[in-house]
């Protein structure tokens, strides 16, 4: 009877051992689950990232054709992506734009059609009213390449760091809360022009101070290179627009402007971008886009009619950039 009891009791201290162990086990599986669900779901709201890549082609072709024409293929690459923050009055926002295309015609040499590096970062803190935020902001802008002035294919007149921007600006930014529409305005901004090779800055490039030079015994000689860095202050503005206008029909914009507090403030630097992406279906799609630069320190090409004789020269000049495309794209 004593053993009975003894194994009776044994039994049950046993099971109600074994019952506290799956409450201990079954209390840290779910204790473990509520921290990866409210981890998952802050790291959701807290982060928004994404991108979209596109490779975009255009051809054309003449056999006989009797008004005249040039056979030409084109191959753009496109890279956007962003990573953007926001928790409590904290917000900030990535952006990394990246694109390079060739040309190959008929009667010329390979060259290219597209070169873009563009990175921006921008910090805001809640101010008031909902949508204003007092920010800062930093943006590069450069290239991959080598760039000539057509047909000339000899003379470099670009390349990757000459020229550099480099600016870096304090205001406040006016946004929607789906970040569809911004205009940051800042009246303290810096923009620094690098041109990364001397003969370049020599010549005074993009606006840098060229090298000065002095009659020594009739022979102009070289007495001071050029800078290679170019530091302005002024204000500057930031709109970007972004929406879908019809089904499968986004539009989207980018206006910027800057006034040089120091030097001829009336002199605007304008960069506007106008992107028409269509979707055709997952991956096929097609494009258009603009692209208005004036920059009144940027001396462009131009040839002159002086008293009946083409004279080539240089001066400030609205330059214009537009591109129609098909290609395929991919969206994560």
């Amino acid at each position: 009877m004593k053993k009975i009891a003894t194994l009776l009791i044994g039994l049950i201290i046993l099971s109600v051992a074994n019952a506290q162990t799956d409450s201990i086990v079954n209390a840290i599986i779910k204790t473990d689950s509520i921290v990866n669900v409210i981890l998952k779901t802050d790291t959701i709201k807290v982060w928004k990232k994404g991108g979209l890549g596109a490779l975009n082609f255009s051809q054309s072709s003449f056999t006989n054709w009797a008004a005249g024409g040039e056979n030409a293929l084109s191959a753009t690459a496109l890279l956007n992506v962003f990573a953007n923050y926001k928790k409590d009055k904290n917000t900030w926002d990535n952006t990394l734009d990246l694109a390079y295309g060739l040309l190959q015609s008929s009667h010329s040499a390979v060259r290219k059609n597209e070169d873009k590096i563009d990175f921006s970062s921008k910090y805001g803190r809640y101010a008031f009213l909902e949508h204003w935020y007092y920010t800062a902001l930093v943006n590069f802008k450069t290239q991959f390449d080598n760039g000539y002035n057509y047909p000339d294919d000899s003379t470099v007149i670009s390349h990757f760091m000459a020229p550099a921007y480099v600016l870096v600006a304090l205001g406040m930014d006016y946004k929607t809360i789906d970040n569809s529409f911004s205009v940051f305005i800042s009246p303290l901004t810096s923009k620094t022009t690098i041109v990364n090779n001397q003969r370049l800055a020599d010549a005074g490039a993009f606006g840098v101070e060229k090298a000065r030079y002095d009659s020594v015994a009739g022979i102009y000689v070289m007495v001071e290179h050029g800078n290679m860095v170019r530091t302005e202050f002024g204000g500057y503005l930031k709109m970007t627009f972004k929406k879908d206008i019809a089904k499968n029909v986004n539009f989207s914009t980018k206006l910027e402007l800057f006034s040089n507090y120091l030097d001829r403030p009336e002199n605007i630097d304008v960069n506007w971008e106008i992107l028409i992406g269509m979707k055709v279906n997952n991956f096929l799609t097609a494009s258009i886009s603009t692209q208005m630069i004036y920059d009144h320190d940027i001396p462009v090409p131009v040839v002159r009619d002086v008293n009946g004789v083409q004279t080539p020269g240089a001066g400030p000049r609205l330059q214009f950039k537009e591109v129609l495309a098909i290609g395929i794209s991919y969206k994560f």
